[in-house]
């Protein structure tokens, strides 16, 4: 007996996003690979988000609205909806930089028997998302890489959905780090195994380069730190001062075709 193929569940968390909310959708309904389902969690938008989304939902879309405690929040709801073997997160400003992503990404769980994969991500202009702002290039997975500020780009990492079962979901928290802290809890802590697809798959809109406040800063590192401690694992503190190195290096190197 033929297996069925393995269902993904793409989870967007959404708040008034009425001018990219649309594009998220089509990124996912034009997906090559048949079994997808959508889950889409509104906190309550009133900018005219919710009937877009009523509008360009596919048939395999759930949808909910109402108030929750914040993206992450959103986000759990969504993860606890969904019923599809491998779950990934979209947000409402992203989408999948290729047709025949979600395609490629089951090819790399079946083939490889892993229990999680990622890639690489493109940071674009707003209102331009041909023109590239920063290239996140996530390289291959190595658990000492963590030491050194290194995180793959959440908006990429697909997983098996009993993962979250198992170990928990996104932390509320932490307001600001919880995908870091996630990351960090399922990489570092549990040793879940993890393949690493070198494509960009994912298209993340960005709103300039604005530096984050002192006070903003303070709060990362501070829940940054927090995550490792919580979680009972030792660093030193190189780890939090290379980490936002890491990104201004994704800022100069040479950008390749995605």
């Amino acid at each position: 007996m033929q297996k069925q193929p393995l269902k993904v569940s793409i989870v967007t968390p959404v708040l008034n996003a009425a001018d990219t909310i649309a594009d998220c959708i089509k990124s996912v309904t034009a997906q090559t690979w048949s079994n997808v389902e959508h889950v889409i969690v509104d906190g309550g938008s009133t900018d005219g988000t919710i009937g877009i989304i009523r509008k360009n939902a596919g048939s395999d879309t759930i949808f909910i609205s109402e108030p929750d405690k914040g993206i992450y929040d959103a986000m759990n709801k969504g993860i606890f909806l969904a019923a599809g073997d491998l779950v990934a997160v979209l947000n409402a400003d992203d989408v999948y930089a290729a047709d025949d992503v979600i395609e490629r990404v089951t090819r790399c769980f079946m083939e490889q028997d892993v229990n999680a994969c990622y890639g690489d991500l493109l940071y674009v202009d707003k209102t331009n998302m041909d023109r590239i702002v920063r290239y996140w290039h996530a390289g291959t997975f190595v658990r000492e890489k963590f030491r050194r500020g290194w995180m793959p780009p959440h908006p990429t990492f697909f997983a098996r959905r009993q993962l979250f079962e198992r170990y928990g979901a996104f932390d509320l928290s932490y307001p600001i780090a919880a995908d870091y802290e996630l990351m960090l809890r399922l990489l570092y802590k549990h040793r879940i195994s993890v393949a690493y697809i070198p494509e960009v798959l994912v298209k993340m809109r960005t709103g300039g380069k604005s530096a984050p406040s002192l006070k903003t800063a303070w709060k990362v590192f501070r829940e940054n730190h927090n995550a490792w401690s919580s979680n009972r694992l030792n660093t030193s503190l190189s780890t939090f001062v290379l980490k936002p190195l890491l990104k201004t290096v994704q800022y100069v190197q040479p950008l390749s075709e995605p």
